[in-house]
């Protein structure tokens, strides 16, 4: 007896995915990369609106949501300023492969906002022709607060970026380091710039190289390279690196196969690589993956809902999950999983809670004993049915060093 698939191809508003997913259906949307398929519907709750007016197409979204840009993602609020500081518009990624000019404006309304949440690495799905990027679980915030802890310690930090742009992260740890919003240091005046420098020049702070490299291209290869590099004409040796992030770098021994290559293979072999630059170089390397789509809808995620290779938690050292839900997020609070650690027993602080500042970039301690969302186990995600809150679905990305 044969079965067969039946796939219908159709534009739909995004708030009948939710109703699609529910009922069984498989989803997949059109996206720079091809069909992707889609993971989650994300209620993200009551926004300001925001309006993208490009290529005859109108988009309303909320502040945060990210759009493909020449100068990398950004968020509808950042292009909003960028707009007015610049008294120019910024052009989008179409669907027809190229870049057309737009313009984002405020409604002034508060609208409830949806999203959704597509399972492929690049993250990037169409909204109405206009190259959008997944909501966030995370791990630049994670990644650019570790960056400028280190600085902040003295510490050189080197950090590799293959997915936003050089600007986007420096001012993401700008908004760390000079205690100010991300959304109000395009207003800073010279004097406070000025006066938030040299008082972190006193702090005795490291010293900074962001390096951005397109998504797919570089692997250990360019960043030995440029470690080499920095080494022989700046003095420069990091105490640390982040890659942001592992899973969009290149193979330097995989190079050329393209849909030959299987990914468990490919990502493996990208782990192994980046281990090697690590203990070449005797330096700490942090980079990031996602989970795959079991991961996505639990709260308990563990080794196997890595997505695309199991091959790199086989490889990594130390590795984390950061776990999100509606609860956590009212209280501005994170919740760190343990999945694997080699320098020490992992079930020592197997779960822990942090504060989260996103305007400012930064994570904080807060007191898991009495913070009253910190529990002992978590509750798996219901797989169809009931409202979110109950669900309880995470929006999940993975670490490790």
């Amino acid at each position: 007896m044969q079965s067969y698939t039946e796939y219908e191809e159709k534009t739909i508003s995004i708030g009948s995915v939710k109703s699609l997913l529910e009922q069984g259906y498989e989803i997949d949307v059109t996206s720079p990369d091809g069909w992707v398929p889609v993971d989650d519907y994300v209620e993200k709750g009551m926004f300001d609106e925001y309006h993208l007016h490009c290529n005859g197409k109108d988009i309303y979204c909320n502040a945060d949501h990210l759009f493909e840009t020449p100068v990398g993602w950004l968020s509808a609020k950042e292009i909003h300023h960028f707009q007015d500081a610049r008294a120019r518009d910024l052009h989008f990624l179409c669907e027809d492969g190229k870049f057309a000019a737009g313009h984002i404006s405020m409604t002034g309304k508060e609208v409830e906002i949806v999203d959704i949440h597509v399972n492929h690495k690049n993250h990037r799905y169409y909204t109405d022709g206009i190259s959008s990027h997944n909501t966030g679980g995370g791990k630049s915030l994670m990644m650019c607060h570790m960056a400028s802890a280190a600085l902040a310690q003295g510490r050189n930090v080197l950090y590799i970026t293959c997915e936003m742009a050089e600007e986007r992260i420096a001012e993401r740890i700008d908004a760390n380091l000079f205690d100010i919003p991300l959304d109000d240091l395009v207003n800073v005046s010279k004097e406070v710039f000025t006066s938030k420098i040299n008082r972190i020049k006193g702090a005795s702070a490291g010293k900074l190289i962001i390096k951005e490299y397109p998504t797919g291209i570089a692997h250990v290869g360019h960043f030995r390279a440029l470690l080499n590099d920095l080494k022989l004409k700046k003095g420069f040796m990091p105490d640390i690196i982040y890659v942001d992030y592992l899973n969009i770098c290149a193979s330097s021994r995989m190079k050329g196969l393209g849909g030959a290559i299987n990914s468990y293979s490919l990502v493996k072999a990208i782990a192994e690589e980046v281990r090697g630059l690590a203990v070449e170089f005797n330096v700490p390397i942090w980079s990031a993956t996602q989970t795959n789509r079991d991961g996505f809808d639990n709260s308990d995620a563990d080794l196997t809902n890595v997505a695309e290779s199991f091959g790199l938690p086989a490889t990594a050292d130390f590795m984390i999950v950061i776990i999100n839900t509606e609860e956590l997020a009212a209280n501005n609070r994170i919740m760190i999983k343990q999945l694997k650690n080699r320098y020490r027993d992992v079930n020592v602080d197997k779960r822990f809670l942090l504060g989260s500042d996103r305007p400012y970039m930064r994570l904080y301690d807060v007191d898991n004993a009495t913070d009253g969302l910190m529990k002992d186990t978590a509750s798996p995600a219901a797989a169809t049915g009931g409202s979110k809150s109950a669900s309880k679905k995470m929006d999940t990305s993975d670490f490790k060093m």
